[in-house]
């Protein structure tokens, strides 16, 4: 059983840092190709922000190159988002996810979601 569980999330200004937590047991023991990924909810839809393959591969969104950083702690089964100079665009529910199929960059393959944390930006 592979259980995302986020945390870290909170209402900050333009300009502030944040650092998203999830921990995820179970994601790594099945021996498989894996990606892990943050997403950002903030209408419909869920969109990429960052993710992270076993073999240490990143992706960013364009909006956020240069400003986040994805990694994660392989001994505590935790994965992290390090978010800078935060925007009021960057509001939104944050969610960890877990893939083992393609492709990595939809929602649509990732099987494990924690229940989100929101992030709220001001001006």
């Amino acid at each position: 059983q592979v259980t995302p569980v986020e945390s870290g999330g909170g209402s900050v200004q333009s300009g502030d840092s944040l650092r998203l937590s999830c921990v995820i047991r179970g994601y790594m023991s099945s021996g498989a190709t894996y990606c892990a990924g943050w997403f950002r909810q903030a209408g419909l839809g869920r969109e990429a922000v960052a993710v992270i393959k076993n073999d240490g591969t990143t992706t960013y969104a364009d909006s956020v190159k240069g400003r986040f950083t994805i990694s994660r702690d392989n001994a505590e089964d935790t994965l992290f988002l390090q978010m800078t100079s935060l925007q009021p665009h960057d509001t939104g529910v944050y969610y960890c996810a877990v893939a083992y199929r393609y492709p990595w960059w939809s929602a649509s393959a990732y099987d494990y979601w924690g229940q989100g944390t929101q992030v709220s930006v001001s001006s």
